[in-house]
């Protein structure tokens, strides 16, 4: 087993110039008053990584050009697209009028288990909620569904940037089977 350069893997991956023509995942994501500057820009990173549709960073949630974002991010914010939106309402009703399903990561008394969606929930939008509070009744509200990632330890939580790449990439492995 030889490791992979840097070169012989960015030989494989799509240039920030062609990343309007490779297939997305229908997954979109509203961000809602993350507090760490640090997370949001994990979060680019990861949805560089799954390839999502697009990003939206609503209420108080850092975004770019601050310098913490960036520097977590490294560069992801050019092949993410991403919109600062305040009011995530706004997007929510848009996204629903557009034929998404509203879904928030969330333990709610009605959540599923992230890994038993099928194609058929396609295209999402991934609610994402604050550090502390999780996401907030008045959008839970407005949801069609929401996932949990099950845990079996003494904590009832991940962090949210490692719990949202927990569940967009189990989104992009049920989005591509086939």
């Amino acid at each position: 087993m030889k490791k992979l350069s840097h070169e012989e893997i960015s030989a494989n991956r799509t240039t920030v110039d062609k990343v309007d023509s490779v297939n997305k995942l229908q997954v979109v994501v509203l961000l809602n008053s993350i507090r760490s500057s640090y997370n949001v820009g994990s979060i680019f990173r990861t949805s560089d990584g799954a390839m999502i549709e697009k990003l939206y960073l609503c209420g108080y949630t850092p975004h770019p050009p601050q310098k913490e974002v960036l520097k977590t991010a490294l560069g992801s914010q050019e092949s993410v697209k991403w919109e600062y939106v305040k009011d995530p309402k706004e997007v929510v009703m848009a996204k629903k009028k557009e034929g998404f399903k509203i879904c928030a990561l969330e333990l709610t008394e009605s959540s599923v288990p992230h890994y038993s969606l099928d194609k058929s929930a396609f295209p999402i939008l991934l609610i994402i909620g604050n550090e502390i509070n999780g996401v907030s009744q008045d959008l839970l509200d407005l949801c069609d569904l929401s996932i949990e990632i099950p845990q079996y330890g003494i904590k009832q939580s991940l962090n949210v940037a490692v719990a949202y790449g927990i569940a967009v990439f189990e989104l992009r492995r049920i989005f591509d089977m086939k």
